[in-house]
């Protein structure tokens, strides 16, 4: 079966700030209070989407829910306007406050695991909405992201889109950021690995995904056991803050890129996957320790089959200034196997916040029937392109500073970039 992949990228939101919500990212901890940029960090993604068509990919895009958030915030008994809400809730708790003006929803590598046709069940693109449990913030974007995902696919007998699993720690469900596929081809069946935390083992950060998510995940799509891997994460990577496990591995076709302590046992991974994979490429990088990893995000890179033969990473800008992760990148070009082109994009303003290439998309498998099944206003040509960056320019914030949160007129300019969104979608 011929199938591509769509790289469908988060668009960060209007209120695009650093309020250190998300413990475990070191990034996210460490800029804490910073100003942002959030007109340069829409820009600065849809430039990465640019490219990415440039090398003759199928580029989609996810606009962001309505931030800040005082529909989330009415649970919390804040009633009356829109205003009256945001400014109640600033005052009497700060923290939920932010957390309702949050963009994380960019990061669209959370907002689904999506699993293959040819691995399904039902024969059907499969994606399950993940619920995010383990951070306020991004919980609040599960209902809306799923309610998203049937506006994109809404041909039933091309996809399912399933809701978010129950809102509890037992299920913690990250997304595609803890799920791989390996396949001969885009279009051939697959393995699927779920990665995983174990809450017991204890440690300052939070482990995200737990294991019965994983396995509800693939219960839902009719995943076949004998072609599923579920893999523990390296505890020392999640301490070190590898939160998600894409930020020390990337897979893409059948090829693994991986930092060697991306897992807990990833002898007996490699073992079994080759077992069913005979021409799995396993590409450890060996010269790159933790620390460098997750401040460079060499594995949070997007490895994607360019039309033409051989793969491509698309990686940070900072991992080109790390010395230690663009030695290994070189290595990488230099050595026999399917990588071929290192593609460096500048996503700074996701980058400070804890997210690089491969957190911005959510990757989505499709034959042709399934490619024409999606609703082309979210499919990017030049003329969407050129439309959503006008809209950007005119209506995202330029820098929002600490204390601009807390103001009425943003709320009402961030109002008008999400209205003017819209429109431009239709």
């Amino acid at each position: 079966m011929s199938a591509v992949e769509i790289n469908f990228d988060g668009l960060p939101g209007p209120t695009h700030n650093y309020a250190g919500l998300s413990v475990g990212n070191v990034a996210s901890q460490t800029n804490f209070g910073e100003t942002s940029y959030p007109r340069a960090a829409a820009l600065q993604g849809l430039a990465k989407m640019r490219r990415l068509m440039e090398l003759g990919l199928t580029q989609g895009f996810l606009p962001p829910p309505k931030r800040p958030a005082a529909h989330a915030l009415r649970a919390f008994g804040f009633a009356g306007s829109e205003d009256e809400v945001l400014a109640a809730a600033a005052e009497q708790d700060l923290g939920l406050f932010r957390a309702a003006c949050s963009a994380s929803s960019m990061w669209r590598a959370n907002a689904a695991t999506v699993l293959a046709a040819p691995d399904t069940g039902d024969g059907r693109v499969h994606l399950v909405t993940a619920n995010l449990a383990g951070m306020l913030h991004r919980s609040f974007e599960a209902e809306e992201t799923f309610a998203l995902l049937k506006r994109v696919f809404s041909n039933a007998d091309r996809f399912a889109v399933h809701g978010p699993l129950p809102s509890a720690r037992h299920f913690g469900d990250e997304g595609a950021a803890n799920h791989m596929r390996l396949a001969a081809s885009h279009g051939a069946p697959g393995l699927n690995v779920f990665a995983h935390g174990e809450a017991s083992r204890g440690g300052s950060f939070p482990e995200r995904q737990s294991l019965p998510a994983s396995q509800a995940v693939a219960r839902l799509a009719g995943l076949e056991g004998a072609r599923t891997f579920y893999a523990l994460q390296n505890q020392g990577a999640v301490q070190a803050g590898a939160f998600h496990n894409d930020v020390v591995a990337v897979a893409n076709a059948n090829v693994l890129f991986a930092h060697p302590e991306a897992f807990a046992d990833p002898a007996r991974l490699y073992r079994d996957l080759h077992a069913r994979l005979p021409n799995l490429k396993v590409v450890e990088i060996f010269g790159v320790s933790l620390a460098d990893a997750v401040s460079s995000y060499l594995f949070n890179s997007q490895l994607v089959s360019l039309p033409d033969g051989g793969m491509a990473l698309i990686l940070p800008s900072d991992a080109k200034e790390n010395a230690a992760a663009w030695a290994a990148v070189e290595a990488v070009l230099a050595a026999d196997n399917p990588i071929t082109q290192a593609v460096v994009v500048d996503v700074r303003e996701s980058m400070r916040n804890g997210g690089g290439p491969a957190c911005l998309r959510l990757r989505v498998p499709v034959d042709g029937a399934a490619r024409a099944a999606i609703d082309p206003r979210f499919i990017l040509d030049a003329a969407r392109w050129e439309s959503l960056a006008r809209v950007v320019e005119a209506h995202w914030p330029e820098k929002i500073a600490p204390d601009d949160l807390v103001k009425p007129d943003l709320w009402a300019q961030a109002r008008e970039a999400h209205a003017a969104l819209e429109a431009a979608i239709g």
